[in-house]
């Protein structure tokens, strides 16, 4: 990509140099009413070049410097938090097996077999009784 970058400079810099050849006249610029500036057209033309370039260039390293510190504060974010997580065990909870007539509709409660009684199961509220007395 640099050489390419290279070409385009010295294509850009040759056509200036044959442009300032053939094109060495002088002008007169009036800027304002009693301003008065004599000068020859390849200046005139470099000068209206820059003029166009420079602030644009400017902008352009602005953004790009702005958009690379957003995103080396996003990568590092991102890697404190891959570290953060991996650091961190992942605790989980056992969780209770339902039992039919809990209120919880599984594919194993609604089937209808009549092999097994149903079991009764008790309120938290309600006092418990022993089974076998």
């Amino acid at each position: 990509m640099q050489i390419v970058r290279t070409i385009v400079w010295v294509v850009i810099l040759a056509a200036l140099l044959i442009f300032t050849a053939f094109n060495w006249n002088p002008v007169e610029v009036q800027i304002w009413t009693n301003i008065v500036l004599e000068t020859k057209i390849p200046a005139l033309v470099i000068v209206a070049f820059l003029l166009g370039l420079v602030p644009m260039w400017l902008i352009h390293r602005g953004t790009k410097w702005r958009l690379k510190r957003r995103i080396a504060g996003l990568e590092s974010a991102a890697r404190a938090n891959a570290t953060a997580a991996a650091a961190t065990p992942v605790v989980t909870e056992p969780v209770a097996p339902t039992r039919p007539g809990d209120g919880v509709e599984t594919e194993a409660t609604t089937t209808d077999t009549d092999d097994e009684p149903a079991i009764a199961v008790e309120s938290d509220t309600a006092p418990t009784r022993p089974d076998n007395p």
